[in-house]
């Protein structure tokens, strides 16, 4: 049965306690009496400091339970271990669980990781049946199996996250389908387009974003519990059982690659590390758009921030750092591909260092999405503000060269060079192209007729843009329709 974990529950993140297991005899000797006994001393400070990792890997505890009631149903039903000491097992977890959600549960560095702190409380509690529960297992599968539970439902969040984004940016694009405001390429004026339509841009993203999430999270759905150290083992076990009951696909195949294997963390940092690109292309563009040489959108005093010492100020401060986390992201992923990079198969305790940059990254992703969620659906953008800057940049002098190609048939290269020379009068005039006069424009090709001189307008630029993916107001709700239907 699934346990289900309290992720904003402080007490359980912590540690603090009130109550158990803070007599445990190896909490109180600061030895580990789990290693077995060849070990007849207990390890120096700082080995201890260096092989603990229950500092961050606490937060497995869930997914640690949820495997071990699956693991101790399985032994249950194969023979293994007797029914009523899976009943205690299954009773005495459930306490367990119920304590770290609680905040009461002490959690002990000497005891190094979770999968140690938890069987030392659950023996506590149950007594001997607890020694039970580790028969036909290892820490290695054990982890394996806890890291990719905890991976898998953080996919499965952050999707959930990218559909609520997703949702805001077509509340905000529909009624912005037919604001024009200019395109850029280099960062200068290029085109007239709408920001509905550039807004969409960005759900295109997103939903690649999702692809990702949601194809890595096929791949990974395989169980490695079982596969025990590195060999399998011996014992009759059943892992289609414990596949099934853990919602996975099907028992990995190999016992080595079980334990050793780390690609879904990989794959899942490597869309996460996508994702945050495209967050941080949108948070650049919201400082832009914010800021005093464009003034397109305004964001609130909810996101939004003043100086200490300019009292004028309004900074864009939540773009900015999601911008800044992209970084981290991206680290996050770098961090573990080159601690992989060079282990020989199967378990080295360097994949210990697996769990808290992704752990990280998934805090990171998770608050980035929420921040820009939150931005899209507090931006109110300045339709006038955009308008007057398609004033600048001659934005429809492609327009005014596709139309001497289609209504007097010249070759596109000398429609473009006859375009380049009116646009260079417009720059001597210091007028924008679609307010030269037509004569001005008979002046450089006679041919120009007052049917082809209307198509300067952005209005008509924008409007003649009617191929799919384009940014005709029409088409860009179409988009916007079928991305309702397709994402939401």
């Amino acid at each position: 049965m699934t346990v289900k974990s309290n992720r904003d529950n402080p007490a359980a993140s912590s540690g603090t306690s009130k109550k158990s297991g803070a007599d445990s005899p190896a909490a109180r000797s600061g030895s580990n009496t789990m290693w077995g006994g060849r070990f007849a001393g207990g390890p120096a400070e700082i080995m201890e400091r260096i092989n603990a990792s229950i500092d961050f890997d606490r937060r497995l505890y869930a997914e640690d339970i949820e495997g071990s009631l699956a693991h101790a149903a399985m032994l249950v039903r194969q023979g293994i271990i007797r029914q009523e000491d899976g009943a205690a097992i299954e009773r005495g977890l459930r306490q367990i669980h119920r304590e770290i959600e609680a905040g009461t549960f002490v959690f002990s560095r000497a005891l190094e990781d979770i999968h140690m702190n938890v069987e030392a409380r659950l023996k506590e509690i149950i007594g001997a049946p607890a020694g039970r529960l580790h028969t036909a297992r290892s820490r290695n599968d054990q982890v394996a199996l806890d890291f990719r539970l905890w991976v898998r439902r953080a996919v499965e969040g952050l999707e959930v996250e990218l559909k609520d984004l997703t949702a805001a940016l077509l509340d905000l694009a529909e009624p912005h389908a037919g604001t024009i405001m200019p395109g850029y390429t280099h960062l200068q004026p290029a085109q007239p387009v709408t920001f509905g339509h550039h807004l969409m841009a960005y759900v295109e993203m997103i939903q690649r974003d999702r692809g990702r999430l949601v194809d890595c999270r096929r791949r990974m759905n395989e169980n490695p519990l079982g596969a025990a150290a590195l060999a399998g083992t011996s014992f009759p076990i059943d892992r289609d059982q414990t596949s099934k009951a853990l919602g996975f696909d099907r028992p990995m195949a190999n016992s080595l690659d079980a334990v050793s294997d780390r690609d879904y963390a990989l794959e899942y940092l490597a869309a996460g590390s996508i994702l945050a690109v495209h967050l941080s292309r949108l948070a650049e563009e919201i400082v832009l758009w914010t800021s005093d040489g464009f003034r397109f959108v305004r964001l609130s005093d909810a996101f939004s921030t003043g100086s200490s010492i300019m009292p004028q100020k309004r900074n864009p401060d939540a773009a900015e750092l999601v911008r800044g986390k992209t970084g981290r992201i991206i680290g996050a992923l770098q961090a573990l591909l080159i601690m992989m990079k060079g282990l020989p198969l199967t378990y080295g305790k360097d994949m210990q260092e697996d769990k808290e940059p992704t752990f990280e990254a998934t805090d990171s992703l998770a608050l980035c999405v929420a921040a820009m969620t939150g931005m899209v659906r507090d931006m109110t953008p300045d339709a006038a503000a955009m308008a007057r800057a398609t004033r600048n940049g001659h934005l429809t002098a492609t327009d005014l060269a596709d139309g001497l190609v289609r209504m007097l048939g010249l070759p596109f290269r000398e429609a473009h060079e006859i375009t380049g020379r009116i646009v260079r009068l417009a720059d001597e005039k210091g007028a924008a192209l679609w307010d030269l006069p037509l004569s001005a424009l008979q002046s450089v090709e006679p041919r120009i007729t007052a049917e082809l001189q209307n198509v300067l307008s952005v209005e008509s630029s924008v409007a003649s843009r009617t191929s799919f993916g384009g940014t005709a107001p029409e088409t860009v709700r179409q988009a916007i329709a079928r991305a309702r239907e397709r994402y939401l």
